[in-house]
């Protein structure tokens, strides 16, 4: 199987930056795209930004575009999600997914892994 362990989360101001990490495990020849979600509460789990691991495409959500950058290193197999502008609606459990083909999607059926999250607050 493959595992991700997002690191990186914590309180910060609204304006301010954080860099959020994805370290994968396992079986990552499995891996051909990875991304991030995030759920605020009592609201569904939102796509923020996808990556294609072998091509290098990327598609973001509209509301991180030109804030958010996702980056990737390869032979750390990890995933780095690079957060500026940040604004208090950006709050929320911040998940690594990982999925076993290539084509980018904003569906959460679109990733086969998922990390446990990782708490991201934007304060006013």
């Amino acid at each position: 199987q493959v595992q991700l362990v997002e690191s990186g989360g914590g309180l910060v101001q609204a304006g301010g930056s954080l860099r959020l990490s994805c370290a994968a495990s396992g079986r990552t020849f499995n891996i051909y795209k990875m991304g991030w979600f995030r759920q605020a509460p009592g609201k569904e789990r939102e796509f923020v930004v996808a990556l294609s691991w072998s091509g290098g495409s990327t598609l973001y959500a509209d509301s991180v575009k030109g804030r958010f950058t996702i980056s990737r290193d390869n032979a750390k197999n990890t995933m780095y999600l690079q957060m500026n502008s940040l604004k208090p609606e950006d709050t929320g459990v911040y998940y690594c997914a990982a999925g076993r083909s290539q084509l980018l999607s904003m569906g959460v059926y679109g990733m086969d892994y998922w990390g446990k999250g990782t708490l991201v607050t934007v304060s006013s």
